[in-house]
């Protein structure tokens, strides 16, 4: 059994007992192998972000929460190369932390020596960046997601500071920049709100009405809107 088929199988085995812990020492028995490989597994699926403890004591060992799965894995290193140099232009941007949690969960589940491959190939790879770039803030990407109306500090090309209250409605990513598309309450209409100009983003509990963007809305002097998903 390679480590993929292994780390899958652990899985599956520890949702069939859960609540119920199984020990380290059972399961390299059941998929014969050592108990410090098994112990290896789980930490990397621990790593992953999947809900494993370990319960102290004679009859205790690793649990897992019976609802949890591991998501598929089975990426090529090519493939993986290509998610990790996406994940990796992130940096800046306001997904940098899921990204960089994202690319160790990758690396986490699979077989090693494909992991060490794709992370040397990767390693390769670089950004020639500006050194003045600016950080976006972590908080712009809990807007976009939060559907709910945000209270935003803002201060606009020319330096003036405004605090406005505005409905989230996308996001677009431009030569390095990220905007926050937003129906502004302050302006009645629809904005685009630069991530490195925002002075702070708090979320409030009030939901927004429902609201269509529409292409013409963004007037967008050049390029093209292109969908992160392509169909």
């Amino acid at each position: 059994m390679n480590r993929t088929d292994r780390l899958y199988g652990l899985v599956e085995e520890l949702r069939a007992v859960s609540p119920r812990p199984r020990s380290a020492r059972r399961l390299a028995e059941r998929f014969e192998v050592s108990v410090r490989t098994i112990e290896r597994d789980l930490a990397a699926l621990q790593q992953s972000g999947l809900p494993i403890w370990a319960e102290p004591g004679r009859t205790g060992g690793y649990v897992i929460d019976a609802s949890a799965t591991l998501g598929p894995a089975a990426f090529t290193v090519d493939e993986a190369l290509a998610v990790l140099i996406g994940l990796g232009s992130l940096r800046h941007s306001p997904f940098r932390q899921p990204a960089q949690t994202a690319a160790r969960k990758l690396l986490a589940v699979m077989p090693d020596r494909d992991a060490a491959h794709a992370r040397a190939l990767a390693s390769r790879v670089h950004f020639l960046e500006d050194e003045d770039d600016t950080v976006v803030p972590a908080e712009f990407a809990a807007a976009l997601r939060a559907d709910r109306v945000v209270r935003l500090r803002y201060r606009d090309a020319s330096g003036a500071d405004s605090t406005r209250d505005v409905e989230p409605l996308g996001s677009i990513g431009k030569d390095r920049q990220w905007y926050l598309i937003a129906w502004c309450r302050l302006r009645d209409g629809v904005r685009a709100f630069r991530g490195d100009r925002m002075l702070s983003v708090e979320v409030t509990d009030e939901r927004p009405p429902r609201r269509t963007l529409r292409s013409e809305d963004l007037a967008i002097p050049s390029g093209r809107l292109r969908s992160v998903i392509d169909d």
